[in-house]
């Protein structure tokens, strides 16, 4: 099936040939990355992960926003998800492939990776987000596959099939899970050390990973003449509404612990993205946009007169979508290594040749998910 993604129009092609050029860009500055080492990028002693691992964590909750349509369509029949299942498990994929790719970005010695699996070590979070990470790619790489070559041929999926749709849902809680573990295992940083951190990191990761799916519909009617319907994306944004305000909530529980108790190690990192800490200040506008967008995007997405216009509903899940995008990358893994174990205040700011790598990293991504998509849409047209 995968030829049908090598036909396409101008249009189709001229965005596979910018991607491209986005991607030569990103292996040029990684391979100058390789040559001269992590010296390079923003990051070092003080703030070991930087732009990468914030990325890696937005994706791996767009990645487990898969679920969101799979376990309503298949576990309660929910129909009106019928169309858009497939974007779902291929959203995941891409998704699920840029959070490795990041990783390996992220590392000084990237042909050392495999060690994670020669020699587990099982008592290491690390060894389980690869483990969970590789296998909720290929369940959802094999499940989504069959599904659209069964549907191609006007058959059922086979029994095996299903059996690998119903163990991605609980793995797409697993994967966010275990991420949040990895941060919340290291005690030395105040902000991360929360028992509420595997539910934020959830509630945010459905909240996004929705509004994108929502994105991606309109997106699909509009340059394919590929409808969801609006049916599906009334489901999808109340689901998106109610995950929002979950955030919103675990974020401000963080506040009231902190501040209620007055503990100074849990208040630093909070005052530092959202107030300024010592004259240090850089990611204070930042925050405040997030979190002013994120609370009228799930406004909007609460009300059921403006959700249902499309104009009002494309704003806030791209307001939705940037609001955690800040909060979930840039506020908490930056804002987590401030101040350093040694009470200093450390700013962190990316360098042309990681945002050149990101950007390259993002277009690979596209890239798997232009394939893919075209392919299922080219199979359900057929259909």
């Amino acid at each position: 099936m995968i030829e049908k993604a090598l036909k396409g129009g101008r249009g189709y092609w001229t965005w596979v040939a910018i991607l491209l050029v986005v991607i030569g860009l990103g292996v040029s500055a990684y391979a100058r990355q390789m040559t001269l080492g992590l010296g390079v990028t923003g990051m070092g002693r003080d703030i070991s992960w930087g732009v990468y691992i914030a990325q890696f964590t937005f994706l791996v909750g767009v990645a487990a926003s898969a679920v969101m349509l799979v376990l309503p369509y298949y576990l309660h029949n929910q129909k009106a998800f019928s169309k858009i299942v497939i974007v779902g498990e291929f959203l995941a994929v891409s998704a699920a492939l840029m959070c490795m790719l990041f990783i390996l970005a992220d590392m000084g010695r990237p042909d050392r990776v495999l060690n994670v699996l020669l020699y587990p070590s099982p008592h290491s979070m690390v060894f389980w987000d690869v483990m969970v990470l590789n296998g909720y790619l290929f369940l959802n790489l094999i499940s989504g596959w069959a599904v659209l070559g069964a549907e191609r041929k006007g058959v059922a999926p086979a029994p095996w099939v299903k059996a690998l749709i119903y163990i991605s849902i609980p793995w797409a809680f697993s994967i966010h899970t275990v991420t949040a573990f990895l941060f919340a295992g290291l005690p030395g940083r105040h902000l991360w050390l929360t028992a509420v951190l595997a539910p934020r990191f959830l509630a945010s990761a459905f909240a996004a990973g929705t509004a994108i799916l929502i994105l991606i519909t309109f997106i699909l009617k509009k340059v394919a003449k590929f409808d969801a319907g609006p049916e599906a994306r009334l489901k999808l944004s109340v689901l998106a509404s109610y995950a929002g305000l979950a955030n919103l909530f675990f974020l401000g529980t963080e506040f009231f612990t902190a501040f209620y108790s007055n503990i100074p190690a849990h208040m630093h990192s909070l005052q530092y993205l959202f107030f300024g800490l010592e004259g240090h200040a850089p990611l204070v506008p930042w925050m405040w946009f997030s979190l002013i967008t994120g609370i009228i995007s799930v406004g909007v997405l609460l009300s059921p007169p403006l959700r249902r216009k499309n104009g009002a509903l494309i704003a806030a899940c791209i307001g939705l979508v940037v609001s955690i995008w800040i909060d979930k990358g840039m506020g908490l893994v930056f804002g987590g290594f401030v101040p350093t174990p040694l009470e200093e205040i450390v700013d962190y700011m990316p360098t042309a040749t990681e945002i050149s790598v990101t950007l390259g990293i993002w277009a690979i991504g596209l890239l798997v998910l232009t394939m893919l998509l075209k392919t299922a849409i080219a199979v359900k047209t057929q259909e």
